[in-house]
C-alpha cells in the first residue's frame, strides 16, 4: 500500500516512520537462532566471550512473564530448576501504541513491544532474591536485547542490591549502552548512591564520558541537584573542568538545570562542593553564560549569594548581550515565590549595572508581583520619574493585593525621595562594588547598615 492511498491521520502516517525498527524485532523474535541477535548486544570496550552456547528463546509464556513482573520467587524457582536456563528473551507490552502489520496489507493500532530479559525484569523492579536465583541459573548478564544491560536497569531504578550482585556476577561496571551510556551515567536519583559507590568500588571510570551529550557522572549529578552522588565522585578523583558538547562544567550544569522551590538547597549545596573542590565561576558555557547567569535564571538566591562570595562577575554579558541583572529579571513573574528579591539585592549590592530608566515601567509590569523585587530595583535610583504608565501598568488585583506599597510607590510623582535616600545613594556610588564588603567596617550602627544594603521595607520614600 503506498503513502498516497494510505487512509488513516496524519499521526498514523509519521508512525510508519518507526515501523522498520519494529518489524526487525519481529523478524528477530520469530527466528531466535538467527545472527540478527548480535545487533542488540552491548557495545564494549574490553568485550568478553558471552557463556551462553545459543542465542536465547523468546518467551511467549503468560505464567512466566507473571512470576518475572511480580516478583515471585516460589513461582521463578519451579519454572527456572536448577539445569535449567534463564536466558530468555522476554516481549513486554510499553505504554505507547502504533500502527502495526502483522499481514501484508493489514494494519492495526497496537501497544508497542520492548525486548527485555528475566534479569533486566528482576534487577528493574528490584526484585534480588530473584535476580539471584537467575543469575544462580546462569543468567548471562551482559544480555541486552534493547540495548543497555540489568546492571543499566538496577541503576536507573535505584535498586542498590541488585547492582552489587550482578556486579558480583561479572556484570561489567563500564558497560555502554547503545544510547552511549555506562551505569554512572543512569545514577540520576538521590535513591541511587549506593548503586554508584559499588560501581565505584567494581572499577567504574568516574570520567568516563555519555556518547550524545558528552557528560561525565559529575555532569550528570550536577544536572539533578545530587549532592551525595557529587561528594561521592569528587573523592574518586572527578574532574572539575571537563566540558560537555554544550561547552558546561559540572557546575555550569548545576547552575543552568531547572529548578523547583523545594530543590533549590539541593543545588546550592551541589555548588558549594564544586566551588569548595576548585571549579572556576569564570568558566561560561558555548554561550558564554556564566554559572551566575544560569542561577539568576532559574532563580536560586543562595547559590547566587554563593558565586557572588567566589568572585563572579556580575556584569559580564552573554553572546546574548543579557547580563545577570537581565536573565533573573525575565524570570520574576513566573518564580516569585523564589525570592528573586534577595537576588536583585545582592546583584546591585555587588556592583550590578542598573535597568535603563526608560525601561522601567514595562520592568514594573512584568514583575509588579513581586513588590520586594520592584522596592529593591528602585532604590537603586536617586530620583524617579513616575507617571500615569506606571499607574496603569500595576493591575487592580495587584494593586489590591500590594495596596500599602504601591501607594508609597506612586505618591513619588508628588515629590522627590528623601534626603535619607539621597544620603544613601551617594555612599553607594562611592563604595561601588565595595558595598558588601566596606559597609560592616563603617562602624554605623545595624539598622543603617542594612539600610545602606538595601533592605527590605515594603514601602519606598
Amino acid at each position: 500500500m503506498s503513502r498516497g492511498s494510505f487512509v488513516f491521520t496524519p499521526t498514523a502516517l509519521r508512525s510508519l516512520l518507526v515501523d522498520e525498527d519494529l518489524l526487525e524485532r519481529q523478524m528477530y523474535a520469530k527466528s531466535s537462532t538467527t545472527s540478527r541477535f548480535n545487533s542488540y548486544l552491548l557495545k564494549r570496550a574490553d568485550p568478553r566471550p558471552t557463556p551462553t552456547a545459543h542465542p536465547p528463546q523468546v518467551c511467549h509464556d503468560l505464567v512466566v512473564h507473571n512470576a518475572l513482573f511480580t516478583g515471585d520467587l516460589e513461582a521463578l524457582r519451579r519454572l527456572f530448576p536448577k539445569g535449567s536456563s534463564a536466558n530468555l528473551i522476554v516481549e513486554s507490552r510499553g505504554g505507547d501504541m502504533r500502527w502495526v502489520s502483522r499481514n501484508a496489507g493489514l494494519w492495526s493500532l497496537t501497544y508497542e513491544q520492548e525486548l527485555t530479559t528475566p534479569l533486566h525484569i528482576a534487577a528493574g523492579r528490584g526484585f534480588s532474591e530473584c535476580l539471584r536465583h537467575l543469575l544462580q541459573r546462569g543468567a548471562d548478564v551482559e544480555l541486552s536485547p534493547a540495548g543497555s544491560t540489568a546492571l543499566h536497569e538496577a541503576c536507573e531504578n535505584g535498586h542498590a542490591e541488585c547492582a552489587k550482585l550482578l556486579l558480583s556476577y561479572g556484570a561489567s561496571a563500564n558497560a555502554v549502552s547503545e544510547e552511549g551510556l555506562m551505569p554512572l551515567h543512569m545514577c540520576t536519583s538521590p535513591a541511587s548512591l549506593e548503586c554508584a559507590k559499588y560501581l565505584l568500588q567494581f572499577g567504574a571510570t568516574v570520567n568516563g564520558r555519555s556518547l550524545e551529550e558528552d557528560n561525565t557522572p559529575l555532569h550528570v549529578a550536577a544536572q539533578h541537584g545530587l549532592p551525595g552522588h557529587t561528594e561521592l565522585y569528587l573523592r574518586y578523583g572527578a574532574a572539575l573542568d571537563r566540558r560537555n558538547d554544550e561547552g558546561s562544567t559540572p557546575l555550569n550544569a548545576a547552575c543552568s538545570r531547572p529548578q523547583e522551590a523545594e530543590d533549590l538547597g539541593r543545588y546550592h549545596d551541589v555548588c558549594r562542593m564544586l566551588l569548595a573542590a576548585g571549579a572556576d565561576v569564570h568558566t561560561g558555557d558555548q554561550d558564554n553564560q556564566l554559572p551566575l547567569h544560569m542561577a539568576c535564571k532559574n532563580v536560586n538566591p543562595d547559590t547566587v549569594d554563593l558565586l557572588l562570595r567566589h568572585g563572579a562577575s556580575v556584569n559580564t554579558m552573554c553572546y546574548a548581550g543579557d547580563a545577570p541583572m537581565h536573565n533573573v529579571l525575565k524570570a520574576v513573574a513566573y518564580k516569585a515565590t523564589h525570592q528573586p528579591e534577595r537576588i536583585v539585592r545582592a546583584l546591585l549590592n555587588h556592583g550590578s549595572i542598573r535597568v535603563w530608566p526608560g525601561a522601567l515601567p514595562k520592568v514594573l509590569k512584568y514583575c509588579c508581583d513581586s513588590p520586594r523585587t520592584i522596592e529593591v530595583l528602585l532604590n537603586a535610583y536617586d530620583r524617579l520619574k513616575i507617571t500615569d504608565t506606571w499607574v496603569e501598568n500595576v493591575p487592580p488585583d495587584v494593586f489590591q493585593t500590594h495596596r500599602g506599597f504601591y501607594e508609597s510607590l506612586f505618591s513619588l510623582a508628588q515629590g522627590p525621595r528623601s534626603l535619607q535616600h539621597l544620603a544613601r545613594c551617594k555612599l553607594r556610588l562611592v563604595l561601588g562594588a565595595r558595598v558588601p564588603s566596606a559597609v560592616p567596617k563603617l562602624g554605623l550602627p545595624t539598622f543603617l547598615q542594612n539600610y545602606l544594603l538595601l533592605e527590605f521595607r515594603d514601602y519606598v520614600h
